[in-house]
């Protein structure tokens, strides 16, 4: 089934749950919610379970579980005051009310010469501000041309429109698809008269009047549009991508949009697979039902990568101890020397018997590039031994984290280690 459907998430460890009903995926579901933010919390990430869509995936529900990061591929959109938190593929806000001018409104031809933006008409004399402006989008959706209405100063979430109207392929339009349906170019497009096309608007244009939009001829606009009156609209939907600083859909404070790294996906699936394959089981009753699946996946390299955007300084990476590809770097100075080279490797050989997993650092180096190497590579702890210490039986122990060291005896060095690990 993996294989079947796919994934987004490179290397990827899934699960999936198979139940006779909704109630016991639901149960099967929250587990999993819990087991995920344990794992997570363990990778020293910290993580925003968001609502996502479920995408060609299928399904009726999906948690993202998200890393805020400065190169994310995804946005999310959070409340920091009541925990509200999407993917802005599925995200809602309120938006400000918006008050129209009274009395009759007539449409109106107007040259607009040059005009090909939406801030082009905004700044144009006799034009019009970016939220009384109706911006038009062609799209072609599973194949069928279709006009997408916003608000001028709104942008569209391509995956809303998708789920909303149930969408497998979506593309905008190509320049010589646009001129041959609407006879004119982007930036002087229009609903407005159109017959025979599509048109879905999104729902912050309902009821809207004295709107300005294209007219469907280069260079010439239409002012005083009264959405209901003019344009033959065919479906309405909420396809706005949110903005930061709106207000929360549940509790009106300002919401946060920001990047981040998705590190996990799990889905609802239903009976969305169980159905067309046809994979039923009898239940308590001998019927025949399909089974009810859920499916649970954490991106292993997302996870390595999002834990070192987490985890790291200036000197480099800064390994959570439980995924460290080694516990402890032994750095030996002077490896050249009989004392440091018997008292490493017998360190090293001791660490290995405990189980421990060690990195021995005995090249020929300075002592400083030897530190900046472990630094870079993040190992949690770092054991120097050098010729000056061990004449008074002391080795140095370093936590990569903090950088706080001390000095501790040899003969006692591999016991704290262990302590400290286990």
């Amino acid at each position: 089934l993996g294989g079947l459907v796919g994934s987004e998430m490179c290397i990827r460890d899934s699960s999936y749950s198979f139940d006779i009903d909704p109630e016991g995926l639901d149960i099967q579901f929250d587990r999993h919610v819990v087991a995920y933010n344990r794992i997570f919390e363990r990778l020293g990430l910290d993580v925003v379970a968001v609502r996502a869509s479920s995408g060609a995936m299928g399904g009726k529900e999906s948690i993202e579980f998200m890393v805020a990061s400065e190169v994310g591929e995804d946005l999310v959109a959070h409340c920091r005051e009541c925990g509200y938190s999407a993917n802005v593929e599925t995200a809602t806000s309120r938006i400000g009310p918006v008050t129209d001018a009274a009395g009759d409104h007539s449409l109106e031809r107007f040259p607009t010469p040059g005009v090909r933006t939406i801030a082009d008409l905004a700044a144009f004399d006799g034009g019009a501000p970016p939220d009384r402006q109706i911006k038009t989008l062609v799209y072609l959706l599973d194949g069928q041309p279709t006009l997408v209405l916003m608000r001028g100063d709104h942008a569209l979430q391509e995956q809303k429109l998708m789920d909303q109207l149930r969408v497998v392929d979506a593309r905008p339009a190509h320049a010589e698809e646009i001129s041959a349906l609407l006879g004119a170019d982007a930036g002087s497009l229009g609903a407005v008269g159109v017959t025979g096309v599509r048109v879905v608007a999104d729902e912050a244009l309902r009821g809207r009047v004295a709107m300005t939009t294209g007219a469907n001829d280069n260079d010439v606009h239409l002012r005083g549009v009264d959405v209901a009156r003019d344009i033959d609209v065919d479906t309405w939907v909420e396809v706005r991508a949110v903005q930061n600083g709106e207000a929360c859909v549940d509790c009106g404070s300002a919401i946060d949009v920001f990047a981040a790294i998705e590190v996990g996906h799990i889905f609802k699936l239903g009976t969305f697979y169980a159905e067309p394959l046809g994979v039923k089981v009898l239940d308590k009753d001998g019927r025949s039902v399909p089974v009810v699946m859920g499916s649970y996946g954490i991106g292993v390299e997302r996870n390595m990568a999002a834990s070192i955007e987490a985890n790291h300084d200036d000197k480099g990476m800064v390994w959570p101890a439980e995924i460290a590809p080694f516990d402890v770097v032994i750095t030996v100075l002077r490896p050249d020397e009989e004392a440091p080279d018997r008292a490493a490797t017998e360190l090293y050989e001791d660490l290995g018997r405990r189980g421990i997993e060690v990195l021995l650092d005995d090249r020929d180096e300075r002592p400083g590039v030897k530190f900046t190497d472990a630094e870079l590579i993040g190992i949690p702890w770092r054991v120097t031994i050098g010729p000056r210490g061990l004449d008074n039986g002391i080795v140095e122990l370093v936590e990569r984290r903090s950088g706080d060291s001390r000095d501790v005896a040899l003969d006692e060095v591999a016991d704290e280690i262990e302590r400290l690990v286990r």
